[in-house]
C-alpha cells in the first residue's frame, strides 16, 4: 500500500525558510513521478515541483530560484527546502505521487493517484 506522509511544515517569517519532507512507502520510489502541491484556502490546488525519475525537475515560476525540490532514494525521501519565503506561500502543502514519468503536465492534480495528508506552512509579513 502506497503511503506518504509530509512533515517540517511550520510558521515563519517573511524572508526565512523551512524544509519539507515526504516519507514515501510501499512502492518502488525512483520509479515514480514526485511532485509537491499547495492549496491555500479557497483556492484551487496547485503544482510546485516536481522531480522525475531520471531526477530532472520542473518549478511553477511562482517559486522559482526559491524552491529546490530533491530526493534521497535510498531514503524513499522527497524534499522540498524553500527559501525566501513569502506571506503568498502560506498554504498547506502535499506530496503527490504517479508511477512512471511527470511528463509536461505534471502540475496537474489529476494525474495523480497517491497523496500525503499535507503540512502547513504559514509565512507571516
Amino acid at each position: 500500500q502506497v503511503q506518504l506522509v509530509e512533515s517540517g511544515g511550520g510558521s515563519v517569517q517573511a524572508g526565512g525558510s523551512l524544509r519539507l519532507s515526504c516519507a514515501a512507502s510501499g512502492y518502488t520510489y525512483s520509479s515514480y513521478c514526485m511532485v509537491w502541491f499547495r492549496q491555500a484556502p479557497g483556492k484551487e490546488r496547485e503544482g510546485v515541483a516536481a522531480i522525475d525519475i531520471d531526477g530532472s525537475t520542473s518549478y511553477a515560476d511562482s517559486v522559482k530560484g526559491r524552491f529546490t525540490i530533491s530526493q534521497d532514494n535510498a531514503e524513499n525521501t522527497l524534499y522540498l527546502q524553500m527559501n525566501s519565503l513569502k506571506p503568498e506561500d502560506t498554504s498547506m502543502y502535499f506530496c503527490a505521487a504517479e508511477f512512471w514519468w511527470c511528463g509536461g503536465n505534471w502540475y496537474e492534480m489529476g494525474n495523480y493517484h497517491y497523496w500525503g495528508q499535507g503540512t502547513q506552512v504559514t509565512v507571516s509579513s
